[in-house]
């Protein structure tokens, strides 16, 4: 039976992996979430020792910020750095295409922000994060405008969605870093994400969404067994151990 203790070595095995594509030099995007922060660990572990130099990051939340610069970790800004060689970054799901579901954390919009502004959008899980399709074991997080949150959800539902607005513990809304809410939807297996994405982009007042197609170019893979390794060859359709 695998524990909590299990999952949380693979994760961290993952993202440490992933920090091998680092190098002296780098801007890199450093992804918000549980397995992501392996990465900035180890990132930080690195500087320290004078075994990584030079690499200045570009962090996906306030919460990440703030971290970095506990950790000693050089940040920097898309205005200064409009490309990043990378990102590592974690996901809620990955389907065999390796498109992902993101947004679990609540920073899905700086998120994809970041991921398309990075060279390669590296991906860290453990394999219970693997599914044969996106919506099968979670729900797709998106980012509205507090104004007028409430007329999203026949258009929502209209698309297949059960939804539910994101609360946090004082039974408040949950605000993103852009004081947004998050709408959670529940589709189910979803045939034609790409479809769907297109339809979620067309909505004013969606800001963003957690459906992120065509951007993760590599995928390290925490298993029982170590960690498997993914890359993207032709534009997110073939996938090369």
């Amino acid at each position: 039976m695998t524990s909590p203790g299990d999952r949380e070595a693979w994760k961290r095995a993952a993202a440490e992996e992933a920090v091998k594509l680092v190098e002296p030099g780098m801007a890199v995007g450093l992804g918000h979430g549980s397995t992501a922060r392996y990465a900035l660990l180890r990132i930080a572990e690195l500087l320290r020792s004078g075994k990584l130099r030079e690499v200045v990051g570009v962090p996906c939340s306030t919460q990440v910020e703030r971290e970095a610069r506990e950790l000693g970790i050089p940040l920097t800004t898309l205005e200064e750095n409009p490309i990043l060689d990378l990102t590592i970054d974690g996901a809620d799901e990955v389907d065999p295409e390796l498109n992902l579901i993101k947004g679990g954390g609540g920073a899905l919009l700086r998120e994809k922000v970041v991921a398309q502004a990075s060279r390669r959008e590296v991906i860290v899980v453990d394999e219970g994060k693997l599914s044969p399709a996106l919506g099968t074991r979670c729900p797709v997080p998106v980012e509205v405008l507090p104004f007028g949150w409430r007329t999203h959800l026949p258009f929502l539902e209209g698309l297949g969605a059960e939804v539910t607005l994101r609360r946090g513990a004082d039974g408040a809304p949950v605000r993103t870093d852009g004081g947004n809410f998050i709408l959670d939807c529940a589709f189910g297996p979803i045939r034609d994400p790409q479809s769907l994405a297109r339809e979620l982009d067309a909505r004013a007042g969606i800001l963003g969404h957690g459906l992120f197609l065509g951007l993760a170019t590599h995928l390290y893979v925490g298993t029982p067994h170590g960690v498997s390794y993914h890359r993207c060859i032709d534009e997110g359709q073939i996938f090369e151990a």
